[in-house]
């Protein structure tokens, strides 16, 4: 099996006015509907999220191969960093409907 690729994102935009020019109206603000429905996919991605976080964190507490404690970190590594993502974007979302 191959090992996974790592792909980082050069737009590290993290303030609500970047990401908003265009979108919506004249104030830059997307539709009060779309809003709702993004923040309750980010929410919903939040929860599958902490699930994985949760049970990496326990399998990390059973006896593994070494070759099983590279993938465990990197399964770790992605969720950390998919975390991170999902507040961000629960962060813009809450700016635009402010």
């Amino acid at each position: 099996m191959p090992a996974p690729s790592k792909s980082h994102s050069t737009n590290q935009t993290s303030s609500a006015d970047g990401v908003a020019a265009g979108v919506g109206g004249p104030d830059g603000k997307m539709p009060l509907t779309v809003n709702k429905q993004l923040r309750s996919l980010a929410h919903d991605l939040s929860n599958s999220l902490e699930t994985i976080m949760q049970a990496s964190y326990l399998l990390g507490q059973a006896e593994l191969k070494e070759t099983d404690k590279k993938w465990l970190s990197m399964v770790e590594n992605a969720s950390r960093d998919a975390a991170r993502i999902s507040r961000e974007m629960r962060e813009i979302l809450r700016a635009q409907s402010e």
